[in-house]
C-alpha cells in the first residue's frame, strides 16, 4: 500500500475520485495506486502537480529501497491479530477493485474495529467488486467443536450470530453474499484482490491470539494459490445464509 499517498489525501480531505478526475484516469486506477500500484512516469507528474507535493516523496527512488525478489510472497508477519495496524486493513478494503473473500467463524473485530465496514463494503460493490462472506455455521459441529476447544462453549456461537446481524443489509445488494460454512478452519483468510491477510489457528487460542501474516499474488505464487483454493473449497460446500 502506499501510505504516503493515502496520509496526503486525508489530510487535504481529497477524494480519490477528485484526484482522478485531475488526472484523467478512472477512480479504479487511482485505488490501484493506493493499493501500491506504481503509475506511468505522466500520472505521476500529475498526481504530485495536482497535490504540490514532490514525486519523490509519493514514490521514494526504487534504489533507495530494499530490492524484493519477483517471486517474494510474504510481505509482513505480525505476532498476532491486534499488531495488525488498523490503516493496513482499511487500505486494503478501499483497494479492492475486483474481490473481497472473508473467510472466518465469527470475525467479530471486523465491525468492532471498524463500524463503517458494511457501509464500505457496500460502495465496494457498486463499483463492482464482489463480496463473499463465509462465517461458520452457529448450529454447526465445527463452531461446536471451536468453542469447546477454546474453553468458551456456546459463546462463539452467540459471537456468530452478533457478527452476522451487523452484515445483514449486505443481503440486498447485488454483489455481496454471505454463506455459512461447517468446516474446520485452520486459518482465517482475508483475500483484497492480491493481498491475502492469513490468521493461523492455533489449538486452544483464540484466532485474535494468534500471528497473522500478508502475503501478495505474484508468479508461481504458491502459498497464495494454496489458501485462496482453500477458500474456494470451503465456499462451495457452504450454504447460503438466510436470516
Amino acid at each position: 500500500m502506499n501510505i504516503r499517498l493515502q496520509s496526503v489525501l486525508l489530510q487535504r480531505r481529497i477524494r480519490p475520485e477528485t484526484l482522478a478526475d485531475a488526472c484523467e484516469v478512472d477512480p479504479k486506477t487511482v485505488s490501484r495506486w493506493l493499493g501500491g500500484r506504481v503509475p506511468h512516469p505522466k500520472h505521476r507528474r500529475s498526481v504530485a502537480e495536482h497535490l504540490r507535493i514532490e514525486e519523490e516523496f509519493l514514490w521514494p527512488p526504487v534504489l533507495e529501497a530494499t530490492p524484493i525478489p519477483k517471486n517474494a510472497e510474504l510481505v509482513a508477519t505480525y505476532r498476532n491479530r491486534a499488531e495488525v495496524p488498523r490503516d493496513v486493513w482499511l487500505s486494503m478494503l478501499r483497494g479492492a477493485t475486483e474481490q473481497v473473500d472473508v473467510l472466518v467463524y465469527s470475525g467479530t473485530f471486523i465491525v468492532q474495529s471498524n463500524p463503517l465496514v458494511v457501509k464500505m463494503l457496500m460502495e465496494q460493490a457498486a463499483q463492482g467488486t464482489t463480496i463473499r462472506l463465509c462465517f461458520g455455521d452457529p448450529r454447526g459441529q465445527a463452531v461446536a467443536a471451536r468453542g469447546h476447544e477454546e474453553g468458551i462453549g456456546d459463546t462463539l456461537s452467540a459471537k456468530i450470530r452478533a457478527s452476522l446481524s451487523y452484515y445483514r443489509p449486505l443481503l440486498s445488494h447485488q454483489g455481496c453474499e454471505i454463506r455459512l460454512h461447517d468446516t474446520t478452519l485452520y486459518s482465517s483468510l482475508f483475500r483484497y484482490d492480491e493481498n491475502l491477510l492469513v490468521n493461523p489457528h492455533i489449538w486452544g487460542q483464540p484466532a485474535s491470539a494468534n500471528p497473522v501474516f500478508q502475503l501478495k499474488q505474484v508468479s508461481d505464487a504458491a502459498w497464495f494459490d494454496s489458501y485462496t483454493e482453500s477458500f474456494e473449497s470451503i465456499w462451495a460446500g457452504a450454504k447460503p445464509w438466510k436470516p
